[in-house]
């Protein structure tokens, strides 16, 4: 068997078996209506699975309101079930799995106020959501630990009742849970500070409560950082140590991302984000648009390289045996079939699946090679667009269904 025909053969990830080895990413899609699923994300992603992948992961669930970064983002609750099972039961009835990214912002709540101090790893000035008054951020307790981790498995539980195959804790980018494995923003002196196995530890005691809660029936998956990019950030050296914790913690796979929004959204993305097209879709949202502008301050000049995160993935890869899903700068069937080769055990794409939701069948057909994205980063501003996401190159979404629910 090659490495391009071990990309279309089936992967078994706890009780889940996806039909091939295509993941979409967990990509915020601003698709939200009432703080549930629009029925703009239930047509999103049910193109995704139409359009071949084994498994599409539908982005930044909050798992509590007081968690949500974005105002239009999801907030994972009973409440919301008929959205929810709309959505999975679209997928399905294309062939596809379903998975939703669940998170909590912690410190990272740009858009909303938040009631006195928010949550993190620490104490200290909160540079990511000062703009919207929330001043400062203090480290959590036990109690703080315990309340987390019981809506994380809320929102897990919640996800499974809908009929989701997966759950995909954040641990990535400078959310909750990253902040406490990146000496960025986690120099505490007790047991949940000071080296990268005791920044992982309370993550780790999350996703196996998570797994504990829902793994019979569900994949548990985590996304974690390859490295943080800045100096003094977390390294590949700490990459290696999240990934052996989470590991021994029970995941059934790992997506191996990297950079933090706030710190290094270049090194995410392997490029800079268009800041034109930022400013066009934010016309008249000066705030943000101001945070924005602030981020990219001393920000390096990249040019997109293929493949941007295999160096740092392939020491993880040498140093666990759970599967790995290889995320950065794909964009070929050649280079899907590196990662296969290279030992991962599937391929995560986001920017090229936004530009062609058939891209995994045009490849299983061969019909193209390559993909049509050119890594612009001009999908990235549409998040806070009233109809959602999408490549530039394409038609507009219709805004409409972006204000409708999913079960609609």
């Amino acid at each position: 068997m090659t490495d391009t025909d071990k990309l279309f053969q089936p992967l078994t990830l706890g009780p889940l078996t996806l039909r091939n080895r295509f993941i979409r990413a967990g990509a915020n899609e601003g698709m939200v209506y009432q703080d549930a699923p629009s029925k703009a994300l239930l047509h999103h992603h049910r193109a995704m699975a139409a359009g071949g992948v084994g498994l599409t992961t539908v982005a930044y669930g909050a798992v509590s309101d007081v968690g949500r970064t974005l105002q239009a983002q999801v907030w994972l609750r009973p409440g919301i079930l008929p959205e929810l099972k709309a959505l999975a039961d679209a997928v399905h009835a294309e062939g596809g799995a379903i998975s939703y990214q669940i998170t909590h912002g912690g410190s990272f709540i740009t858009s909303r106020r938040v009631k006195g101090a928010t949550m993190s790893a620490m104490n200290g000035f909160n540079k990511a959501g000062f703009l919207r008054g929330n001043l400062f951020h203090r480290a959590m307790n036990r109690a703080d630990m315990e309340q987390v981790t019981e809506q994380f498995v809320s929102a897990a539980r919640v996800c499974r009742d809908a009929g989701f195959d997966a759950v995909e804790i954040h641990m990535g980018h400078g959310y909750l849970l990253n902040q406490f494995i990146s000496p960025l923003s986690n120099r505490r002196k007790d047991e949940f500070g000071g080296s990268a196995l005791n920044r992982v530890r309370f993550p780790a005691q999350v996703l196996a409560r998570v797994k504990a809660a829902v793994g019979d029936r569900m994949a548990v998956i985590a996304k974690i950082n390859v490295a943080d990019g800045v100096p003094g950030g977390a390294t590949v050296e700490d990459g290696i140590v999240t990934a052996q914790a989470l590991e021994a913690a029970g995941a059934d796979l790992l997506v191996l991302s990297g950079g933090r929004n706030i710190e290094s959204g270049w090194f995410m993305f392997g490029s800079n984000f268009d800041m034109a097209e930022m400013q066009k879709v934010l016309r008249g949202n000066w705030l943000t648009g101001l945070m924005l502008k602030a981020s990219q301050l001393g920000v390096p000049k990249v040019s997109f390289r293929e493949m941007y995160f295999l160096e740092h993935s392939r020491r993880i890869r040498q140093a666990v045996r759970v599967p790995l899903g290889y995320l950065g700068g794909v964009s070929s069937l050649d280079n899907a079939a590196q990662a296969m080769a290279e030992g991962f055990d599937a391929v995560v794409m986001a920017r090229p699946l936004i530009h062609d939701p058939n891209l995994v069948n045009r490849f299983r057909r061969g019909e193209t090679t390559r993909s049509g994205c050119t890594h612009c980063n001009r999908c990235v501003p549409y998040i806070y667009h009233p109809a959602g996401t999408w490549c530039v190159m394409n038609p507009p979404n219709d805004k409409a269904l972006n204000r409708q629910p999913a079960s609609a």
